[in-house]
């Protein structure tokens, strides 16, 4: 039987979990096909972080998919909602106890579902995804037992889950603390600089410095020992 190359499709935010996820797929010596999603979300420059990424990983397939923004209009991040984002909260109890206005609908599910849909298109099987169970903002899709069943809906609905070896959906970061994840990403030679945190950024990309992500940043770059190399407006 021919041994199938080592293809993986990796959702790239232009943040630094996914980019944290590309380096750590390419280190394990996947050729990387990137899908990053145009949503009407706010921080829309997360997308020419993403493309600067892809330059520094030499990432050759890189796809950009726009969805309508009024399909997420119930959440703070979409362009479509009267929402703010919210600012300054209280980061220690992220998480914990309510599901933040930030959360955006079935978003994970629907991503998934495209890059489940390219990778069976290009022979993939790898899956890989920036998750994290530890320093998140309360998400329900980013638990493990959402991937979980993701993986396994993903194997009893395609024709390479019940006829082949199967589709294998990775989260590497799921467990780590913010912090671990920059040092793992400079232990991979990432460049942060070339990653965007902020839900609420100007249009030039500078970092409001007061929403869960840009506090979740900073805090994960104080605790690393590290500069972090944001430019924050506050």
């Amino acid at each position: 039987m021919e041994k199938r190359k080592k293809i993986a499709v990796v959702l790239l935010s232009g943040g630094i979990d996914s980019a944290t996820t590309a380096a750590y797929a390419k280190k394990q010596g996947f050729e990387i096909y990137a899908i990053t999603f145009s949503y009407g979300q706010r921080h829309s420059t997360e997308i020419c972080f993403a493309e600067k990424l892809c330059v520094f990983f030499k990432i050759f397939n890189h796809i950009i998919i726009k969805i309508p923004a009024r399909i997420f209009s119930s959440s703070a991040l979409s362009t479509e909602s009267e929402s703010p984002v919210p600012k300054k909260r209280d980061i220690s109890s992220v998480g914990n106890k309510e599901i933040p206005s930030t959360y955006v609908p079935g978003r994970n599910i629907l991503f998934l579902s495209y890059a489940l849909s390219f990778a069976e298109s290009i022979g993939s099987r790898d899956i890989f995804i920036g998750a994290n169970a530890v320093d998140y903002s309360g998400y329900p899709d980013c638990r493990p037992e959402f991937l979980k069943s993701f993986e396994e809906m993903a194997n009893i609905g395609t024709k390479a889950g019940v006829t082949s070896d199967g589709f294998k959906i990775h989260a590497p970061l799921l467990d780590l603390k913010k912090s671990d994840i920059i040092k793992l990403g400079l232990s991979l030679g990432i460049d942060y600089s070339l990653t965007q945190s902020c839900y609420d950024p100007e249009s030039g990309g500078v970092s409001c410095g007061e929403c869960d992500s840009c506090q979740i940043r900073k805090k994960g770059f104080i605790e690393a020992g590290v500069t972090d190399p944001t430019v924050y407006r506050k």
